[in-house]
Parts: C-alpha cells; structure tokens; sequence
C-alpha cells in the first residue's frame, strides 16, 4: 500500500506507525513536514517551509489563519508535485493543526483521509480555563474561537478522524465524534520498563541511582500549564523537610501551552525570585536525550505530574510503563488513567502543600510506592502497550482506506493476518 503522512513536526504522534509501515517492503511511505531531520528509515521526507513574516493584518486571529493557509498551500504544492511524478496515496495520515490538510482534497479528491485530532480548544474550559478567582478575557475567547475555525474545517474534509484519549475524543462538537475513533499511540513497554542498574549523572558530575531520595519532574517546557509553579512551591517545602532529597527537574525554558510572562524572563527565572530552593539538590537539566531521561526516570523515588485539563504527555505514561511512583493531578485526562491510591496518588493542582505531602506519604512508605509502581506499568501494559495501539491503529487506516466506516469511539478492531 501507498502510505501519505503530513505532520510538520513529522513524525511527531505517527513515528511508531510509520516506521511499522516503511519496515514492509510492500509499502511505499511518503512524509510531509518543516522537519529537516529525516528520522525514519524508508520513509522518504519532503520538507517545506514558510516564511514566517507573512501577515495581511494586525489582527492576530486573522494572522494564524494566514498561517494555515500558507502551510496548507506548502504542503499542497509538494502533493501537486506527488502526483505529477504519479504518487497516489491510498490513504492519507495527517495531522491537521497547523493547516496542511486544507487543500489535500483539490489535489487527491478521492483518496481517504484520516485526521489525528488532537484537541478542539474552548474559550471556557480546558487549557483556556481562567484561573481561579479570574475572569477571561474577551479577547481570548474570541481568538480561541477563531482558532477552531481550522478544526471545524479539517472535520468536514476529513473522513474519519482519531483522538489518543476518550477526554480528548470528547472535546469535540457530537456531530464531529461521529466519525472519530479513540486509540492512543501506544508506549513501547520494552525501552519504558523498571532497570533496577540505571544511574543518573548530574550537571556536576554526581551520580545518583535507586538508592538515593531522587524526586523528578518532566515537562517539555516548565511553564504554568503543566503545573510548574505549583511544583516549585512543593519543591520549596521538600528541600526544607526532605535533607536527603535530590530534586531534577526536565525541561526547557520556552513555552509550549502557556503565555508567556510580560517581563521577558522565562517561568524558571521569574519562580526562582518567589521561592527559596537549595540549589545544590534542586536540578534543573533541560532538554535530556532521550536514554538520558529514561534513565532518570528508572531512578526516580517519586515522579510528580502536573497538568490542567490538557492534552495528555506521553511522558506521563512512560514513567508509569517504568514503574514510577507517581503523584498526579486530580485533573482529566490525568484521571482517565489513574484511580487514586490503586495506581498512583492524586493531589489538586493548585494545592502545593498537598503536593509536598503526597510526595512525602510515597517516599515514607516504601511498601505503598511498591505497591503503586506495579499498578502503574500493568495500567499501561492492560490499555496503552504498543503493538495492541499499532494494530489497531493499522486496522484503522486500512478500514478508512477501503471505504469501510468505523466504530465511533474506541476502536476494538480485531486485527486480520494482513495487518498482523
């Protein structure tokens, strides 16, 4: 089969499904994407780019939609170029978000499409949800709701689409999750598994294993949506309870979801003016490589996970497949995978204190963290393990490709020999 992925990060939520699908011979599997990197042996990766200052308007909803324009008609004249040389996908995996998939229907007008569908944004809830005691603005709202002009777009020309989460799945208008199923990416159980061996090396040249207090925080970016101030007044109290704790902290100083701050100091800076941390246990290691990160997590006494109602972190559930002990926020789609004190422990986001204690209750109680460690990774080996989310992520695309109409919600399907 002729496989076409679009993602402008590709391979981003599709880099499982198509290195499993270039490893057939039998395949023929295209890339789109910004990405200049060409990471997936056998996919052959044509690349665009945009210019950045292209704007008609001051208005900023109107200037993020010439942003998707101008990354649907790249990603069009590439598909143009495809189908001159005589490429015809059977079916087409894109991830619709920036606007590629805008003009994929005048180029192929009957080739199927499958949309990854990542999340529908709300003025009101979710991630644009105001701060307690806080009104939203106007402004926002309206931006957040032109913003969905894109989505709204992309489930018209789509036909069918796939959420990772059942709470993802439900963000979207009912009519739109007629057509979608839920199937997440899946995480690798054999690279995410316990290593009772691994060793963490620190900026300063100490190396810390299970045997130390080792307390660790993931993020792609630290900033407020992912709980990162919350977690630095927890940190503030550990480091005065807690002498033998070591506290690293993963990620960068931009801003993947959140505003950032008016003054032009990152979260990190602007939190280390408000808190008083021992920065001779408190670590702050950046962006890790991957080994590196798996490493810390094998290591890790107590992992926290903080999010607002989001999309939800692969890293997340990688730290339970390696058996962490967790504590997470009460908030979905967190919830949707953790059931307090079966699997892990839960705490409200925006108490820090219950943070600190939950933190304190896991490394106190070494049987009870035991306990949970093993609950973590069967959770995740009993509903996200990779090769049960490929096939049916397989079946997915070959059903969509064939013109057979899926299950809405959670796809079940039974994988036939083909795809197996």
């Amino acid at each position: 089969m002729r496989y076409l992925f679009i993602h402008q990060n590709f391979p981003g939520q599709y880099k499982n499904l198509a290195a499993v699908l270039a490893g057939d011979p039998t395949n023929e599997v295209v890339a789109i994407s910004k990405r200049e990197q060409d990471l997936i042996k056998g996919v052959r990766h044509l690349k665009y780019k945009i210019d950045p200052d292209i704007s008609p308007t001051t208005l900023p909803e109107l200037k993020k939609f010439a942003e998707y324009v101008q990354h649907g008609k790249r990603a069009a004249d590439i598909a143009l170029k495809l189908k001159d040389e005589g490429f015809t996908p059977d079916v087409i995996a894109v991830h619709p978000g920036w606007g590629e998939a805008m003009y994929l229907r005048d180029v192929w007008p009957d080739v199927p499409q499958l949309h990854y569908c990542e999340y529908h944004f709300h003025p009101w809830r979710g991630v644009n949800a105001p701060a307690p005691g806080k009104q939203i603005k106007m402004t926002d709202a309206f931006r957040t709701r032109s913003r969905n002009t894109l989505g709204v777009f992309s489930m018209k020309e789509a036909d069918w689409g796939i959420a990772p989460t059942e709470w993802q799945f439900n963000q979207f208008p009912p009519a739109f999750r007629e057509k979608m199923s839920i199937i997440h990416e899946g995480i690798n159980m054999g690279i995410c598994r316990p290593n009772e061996e691994a060793v963490f090396t620190l900026p300063n040249g100490n190396t810390l294993s299970q045997a130390d207090e080792v307390v660790t925080y993931v993020s792609r970016n630290l900033e407020p949506t992912r709980g990162f101030p919350q977690f630095m007044r927890a940190a503030e109290r550990l480091c005065r309870e807690r002498p033998n704790a070591q506290i690293i902290i993963v990620g960068g100083d931009d801003t993947s979801y959140s505003a950032k701050l008016s003054n032009d100091k990152t979260w990190r800076e602007h939190l280390l003016e408000k808190v008083e941390l021992d920065l001779d246990r408190v670590h702050f290691v950046g962006k890790l490589p991957y080994n590196r990160y798996l490493a810390l997590l094998q290591i890790s006494a107590v992992h926290v996970y903080l999010t607002t109602p989001f999309v939800l972190s692969w890293s997340f559930l990688e730290a339970m497949a390696i058996g962490c002990a967790i504590v997470a926020s009460n908030t979905p789609p967190v919830t949707e995978v953790i059931e307090d004190d079966k699997n892990a422990l839960l705490v409200d986001f925006e108490d820090s204190d219950m943070i600190a204690d939950r933190v304190h209750e896991m490394l106190d109680n070494p049987d009870k963290a035991a306990r949970l460690r093993a609950a973590a990774r069967r959770s995740v080996a009993e509903r996200y393990r990779l090769k049960d989310c490929l096939e049916a992520q397989i079946a997915l695309l070959h059903d969509v490709a064939a013109g057979r109409k899926p299950r809405p919600g959670f796809y079940r399907a039974k994988v036939n020999e083909e795809v197996a």
